[in-house]
């Protein structure tokens, strides 16, 4: 009765401090043939406890380790590692660090709701160092639990190949105008070296190469990236692949990172409702805001009928305000829709989305 007692007291323990996954997973192996075994000896082990915090944070992360390749010296080297919280609990990242200063770790946030998605950003210095580098992301976790996990990382970075600057940032980008970078690539070794093709991986990133220098064992090349009219809207993050024609490492990544801005964007993209009872009635603005004056033909739902109503501008205008009048379905549950808004003269539709939840009768 004693070892039962005491038994009662520590998955109590482990109930209360460990995520529910493993709250579970405990509790049905002490309930079980654990227990029977805990009974007998009047010992009671914690190893499935102790594996549990070994792991629960590790499970979070898309993979636990990186190998950015062979890169060019001088390259902006990133990766966007990320990560979900698996648990009802809210997970709290209390610190990234390195184990060598040739790289770093940066949370894009550090709070993490239930399934809420991250990413920690890995970037290597590829200017100070060269040739082979190993290092470590260590990822500190304070809640719910405290636990760290090491991100072991990599990089070959050539001594022969560089490339300023190190990518190609387009910053904010006009959808309907697109825009341009060169970059310069330099090659020291072979007086035969080439560049032999420039893979985008993106419908609308091209990439073009001028040989501007050869001579004494020295290549030099402009790298010309466009952006195209029409890229879709938001962020683009890319990675285009130089083809050479050295035999063992032909290929050299460069970073593209670009914010492709709409002729007409909407605040915001996602209109919150927040929790109305049924056949509740509530108005909300949806402000539309583009480079040039334009006139709202229709607004229209894709799903639902009858619960949004709108009373649209007369005229063209650079802002354009739309009062979005919301009658909550009878049935409690979520709202969750997208709205199409018709610009004159426009061919694609300008899109928002509505989301609220509808309370119950017991709410």
């Amino acid at each position: 009765m004693r070892a039962l007692a005491a038994l009662a007291g520590l998955t109590g323990t482990i109930s209360h401090g460990f995520p529910s996954e493993f709250d579970m997973q405990t509790r049905r192996e002490f309930l079980t043939g654990t227990v029977a075994g805990a009974v007998a000896s009047t010992l009671i082990l914690v190893p499935t406890a102790a594996r549990a915090d070994e792991e629960w944070a590790a499970k979070m992360f898309e993979k636990t380790s990186h190998d950015f390749g062979v890169v060019a010296r001088g390259s902006d080297v990133s990766y966007r590692l990320k990560l979900k919280n698996l648990y009802k609990e809210d997970v709290h990242i209390a610190d990234v660090r390195t184990t060598c200063g040739c790289s770093a770790g940066e949370p894009s946030q550090t709070t993490l709701k239930s399934l809420e998605e991250a990413y920690v950003e890995i970037t290597m210095d590829t200017r100070k160092f060269m040739r082979r580098k190993d290092s470590n992301v260590i990822v500190t976790f304070d809640a719910p639990l405290y636990r760290e996990v090491t991100i072991p990382i990599t990089a070959y970075i050539r001594t022969d190949v560089v490339v300023e600057p190190g990518s190609a940032q387009f910053g904010a980008v006009d959808q309907e105008t697109g825009g341009e970078q060169t970059l310069k690539v330099a090659y020291a070794g072979r007086e035969d070296w080439k560049i032999k093709s420039v893979k985008t991986g993106h419908e609308f990133l091209e990439a073009v190469t001028k040989e501007t220098t050869r001579e004494g064992g020295r290549v030099d090349y402009d790298l010309v990236m466009t952006l195209k009219p029409g890229a879709p809207a938001g962020t683009l993050r890319q990675f285009v692949t130089l083809v050479t024609d050295d035999a063992e490492n032909p290929d050299v990544p460069i970073l593209v990172e670009a914010q492709v801005k709409p002729d007409i964007e909407v605040k915001p993209a996602v209109v919150s409702l927040g929790t109305m009872a049924p056949k509740q009635t509530k108005t909300v603005q949806v402000v539309l805001q583009g480079k040039k004056p334009f006139k709202i033909e229709s607004v229209t739902c894709q799903k639902v009928k009858d619960v949004f109503e709108v009373r649209l501008p007369s005229k063209e205008a650079k802002v354009q305000v739309i009062p979005l009048t919301v009658t909550a379905p009878e049935e409690p549950g979520t709202l969750d829709e997208q709205l199409s808004v018709t610009i004159d003269g426009r061919k694609e539709p300008v899109t928002f989305r509505a989301y609220g939840k509808i309370a119950g009768t017991g709410s």
